[in-house]
């Protein structure tokens, strides 16, 4: 079969601290799906095996990637004599803060969920998903939510409109541990370079931006840009990073702001128009 596995923003997110119980920090964070998407094709094998095979050769297709991981756990709790061959087709761009890898592996569990006709509760699969990582649980459900704890308290938290948005991240990639970290370290940057802003009653701001802005100074160059282009509406980063995304008044501005940032910072920026529907 073949499923969809969507990318996401964090329009906001808030650190609260690092919990002593969990080991993680405890955070907020509003999160959205957008319609850029990796493909997976999944299929069962009767060899009791996983195969992982990616259009991204220097992804690892072996027990280091999320949706491998996802597999073996779903096929062991499940008890099932199948394998699996997965088939991932990359269009979310990693070490971005889009996360891609936590959406392919919650796309493996539902899938897997489908083609063994298990019939298990949403909750039983989100409990699933907790175990392979913070941002998994989000990608069961799908929709608009604020998440809490380390990521996997969800509730619903519909958009007011739909967002017409740009991606942009630059040619390095962000480890979410070290920007956590580095954010424990009560990193100080310039105020405009992370101040709050409010777009139709949506806050877009993120504590993370603080520790990533203080090492890679592309990033609050190229959102200062962003801020002061008259074709968007607010910017921010996404998760940990690296990537940037840009509320734009318009959809059909896409390319002009997409072209102008790319002359202004380089061929190497990528650069997706996409939108989170509300």
């Amino acid at each position: 079969m073949l499923i969809l596995a969507p990318a996401k923003i964090n329009l906001n997110l808030r650190i609260l601290g690092r919990n002593a119980a969990t080991g993680f920090h405890d955070i907020e964070t509003w999160m959205v799906p957008l319609n850029l998407a990796d493909v997976l094709h999944v299929e069962l094998t009767k060899v009791a095996d996983i195969c992982l095979t990616c259009s991204d050769p220097l992804l690892d297709t072996g027990e280091g990637n999320l949706a491998w991981k996802a597999a073996e756990l779903f096929l062991r709790t499940s008890k099932s004599p199948h394998g699996v061959t997965i088939n991932l087709q990359k269009h979310i761009p990693y070490g971005a803060g889009l996360g891609g890898g936590s959406s392919d592996a919650a796309a493996t569990l539902l899938s897997l969920h489908q083609l063994l006709q298990m019939q298990w509760p949403m909750e039983k699969l989100e409990s699933l998903a907790a175990q392979l990582g913070s941002d998994v649980p989000f990608f069961i459900r799908r929709c608009s939510s604020i998440a809490r704890g380390r990521g996997e308290i969800l509730t619903p938290h519909p958009l007011p409109r739909t967002l017409e948005l740009l991606l942009l991240k630059p040619p390095f990639n962000i480890e979410t541990r070290w920007a956590y970290e580095r954010w424990a370290n009560d990193v100080h940057v310039p105020s405009a370079w992370i101040a709050p802003q409010f777009f139709e009653g949506i806050k877009i701001s993120n504590d993370l931006e603080a520790p990533a802005f203080s090492k890679y100074l592309m990033l609050p160059a190229l959102k200062l840009w962003l801020l002061n282009h008259p074709l968007v509406a607010a910017a921010g980063m996404s998760g940990s990073g690296s990537c940037l995304f840009a509320i734009l008044r318009n959809s059909s501005d896409a390319p002009l702001v997409a072209n102008a940032a790319k002359a202004e910072f380089g061929d190497t920026l990528w650069t997706a128009p996409c939108r989170a529907e509300a």
